[in-house]
C-alpha cells in the first residue's frame, strides 16, 4: 500500500496543505481558485469601481453640461444689457373700400381679396429700407439710439459702422408683419431705453403716413394729367375758334355777318318785288300812252332803277370774294368749329372731374389701431428660455453621446 506524504503544517495557522496532484489536473486545480477569487471581486457590493464609474459620470455632466450652461447664464444675467419693446398697429384703407371688402365669405370663395394687402407690403417695404433709415437718423437719431450708454459691448452699434451695417442692425430691432387676412400690420420696435423705443415707434409710424401721402399724390398726378391734357386741348381749340371770329368780324367790319346776311337777303327779295310791280306798271301804261310820255319815261326810269338796285344788291351776296354769302360761310364755319370745341372742352370737363373722383376714391389711409406704448418691462433678451434651451440641448448632446460611448466599450470588451 503506497502512502503520499503530507507536507509540513504550515506555521502561521497550524493547518497542513493538502497535496497537489501533478500533471494537468494540478494545473486546472491551480487556476480554478484565482478565477473564482476573481468573480467574487467583481460581484463583491460596495466596490470602489461603481463609486469612480459615477464620479467619472458627473464631472464630465458638470464639464459638458453644466459649466456651459453656467457661463451662458453669467452672460446673460450678468453682460448682456436689457431691451424693451414698444408696439403699435396700423391698417390701410382706402377713401372707397366697402365694408365687404374683406367678407368671410368672398376669402373663401377667392373671389374678394382684400385689395390694400398689397398697398401694406409696399408701406412694409419702406420701412424697413435705407430710404426709412436715412429719414430716421435725420429726424430722430437713429445711431445715438443705437448706441445708448446702457447697451452692452455686444449689442451696441460701432460707431463707425456704414450705411449697410446700419441697416441690417436697424433691420434686427424693428420688426414688420402684415396680417393677410385683416391687413393689420404689427411694428415691434426694440431699443436699450423704454422712451427710445416708444419714440422710434411714433417716427415710424410718421414716415409710414407721408409715404402714403405721397403715393396719393402720385396717383393724383398720374390720373389727372391725361384729363388735364385733354382739357387743355379743348381750350386751345376754343380759343383759337373765337380768334378766328373775332379776325372775321374785324376784316369784314360787320359783328355778326348771319344776321346782316339775312338782312342782306330780305332786303334783295323786296327789291325784286319792287321791280316786278314796276314793270307791271310800265306794261300797263305801254298800252295807254305813248313810249314818249313823260310817265312812260318816268316809270321806265324807275324800272331800270330797280334792275340796278336788285343787280348791285345780288351781287353783294354773291358776285365778289367779299360777298355777304362767301363771309356768311367763313363764318358759319368758324362757328361750327366754336361749337365743336365747346363740346370737347366741357366732356374735357367731366372727364377732368371724374378723374378727380375716381383718384380720390382710390386714396390710401394709414389708420392707427394702437398708438405706441412706452414699455415698462424688458421683454428682451428671453434670458431663462435662452438658459433652458442650452442646458437641455448640452444634456441631451451629452446623454447621447454618453450611450454612443458606453455601447462601443460593451462592443470591444
Amino acid at each position: 500500500m503506497a502512502t503520499i506524504p503530507l507536507p509540513p503544517p504550515d506555521h502561521e495557522t497550524g493547518l497542513t496543505e493538502p497535496p497537489t496532484p501533478s500533471g494537468e489536473p494540478a494545473a486546472l486545480f491551480q487556476r480554478e481558485p484565482a478565477h473564482a477569487a476573481h468573480r467574487f471581486e467583481q460581484a463583491a457590493p460596495g466596490g470602489p469601481e461603481p463609486w469612480r464609474k459615477r464620479l467619472a459620470w458627473l464631472r464630465n455632466l458638470a464639464l459638458f453640461v453644466l459649466l456651459p450652461t453656467l457661463a451662458v447664464a453669467i452672460f446673460e444675467y450678468g453682460i448682456v444689457a436689457n431691451q424693451y419693446e414698444s408696439e403699435t398697429h396700423f391698417v390701410i384703407r382706402t377713401a372707397g373700400q366697402s365694408g365687404s371688402a374683406n367678407s368671410g365669405l368672398g376669402q373663401l370663395l377667392g373671389l374678394d381679396p382684400n385689395p390694400t394687402t398689397a398697398d401694406s407690403q409696399t408701406v412694409v417695404d419702406y420701412l424697413l429700407s435705407h430710404d426709412a433709415v436715412a429719414s430716421l437718423e435725420r429726424t430722430v437719431g437713429l445711431r445715438a439710439m443705437f448706441r445708448r450708454s446702457e447697451a452692452d459691448p455686444f449689442s451696441r452699434l460701432d460707431a463707425d459702422a456704414p450705411p449697410e451695417t446700419l441697416l441690417r442692425y436697424y433691420r434686427e430691432m424693428v420688426h414688420v408683419d402684415v396680417g393677410h387676412e385683416a391687413g393689420i400690420t404689427r411694428v415691434g420696435v426694440r431699443g436699450f431705453r423704454p422712451a427710445d423705443a416708444q419714440r422710434l415707434a411714433e417716427a415710424l409710424l410718421v414716415i409710414g403716413e407721408q409715404r402714403v401721402n405721397e403715393f396719393n399724390k402720385r396717383l393724383l398726378t398720374s390720373r389727372l394729367a391725361a384729363a388735364r391734357e385733354a382739357l387743355q386741348a379743348a381750350e386751345t381749340g376754343v380759343n383759337d375758334s373765337q380768334a378766328a371770329l373775332s379776325s372775321l368780324r374785324q376784316s369784314a367790319r360787320d359783328i355778326d355777318p348771319e344776321r346782316t346776311g339775312a338782312a342782306r337777303i330780305t332786303m334783295v327779295t323786296q327789291l325784286q318785288s319792287e321791280l316786278a310791280q314796276a314793270r307791271a306798271r310800265l306794261a300797263g301804261m305801254a298800252a295807254a300812252v305813248r313810249p314818249d310820255s313823260p310817265q312812260y319815261v318816268a316809270q321806265t326810269a324807275q324800272v331800270r332803277g330797280l334792275e340796278q338796285q336788285v343787280a348791285a344788291a345780288q351781287a353783294s351776296l354773291t358776285g365778289s370774294a367779299q360777298a355777304t354769302a362767301t363771309g356768311l360761310g367763313r363764318f358759319e364755319g368758324i362757328r361750327f368749329r366754336q361749337e365743336l370745341a365747346a363740346k370737347r372742352y366741357e366732356s374735357a370737363t367731366t372727364a377732368l372731374d371724374t378723374a378727380r373722383e375716381q383718384a380720390l376714391r382710390q386714396q390710401l389711409y394709414l389708420v392707427r389701431i394702437v398708438e405706441p406704448n412706452l414699455p415698462a418691462k424688458a421683454l428682451y433678451p428671453k434670458r431663462l428660455k435662452l438658459v433652458a434651451t442650452i442646458f437641455f440641448a448640452l444634456l441631451l448632446i451629452y446623454a447621447i453621446g454618453w450611450l454612443i460611448l458606453a455601447g462601443v466599450r460593451e462592443h470591444a470588451a
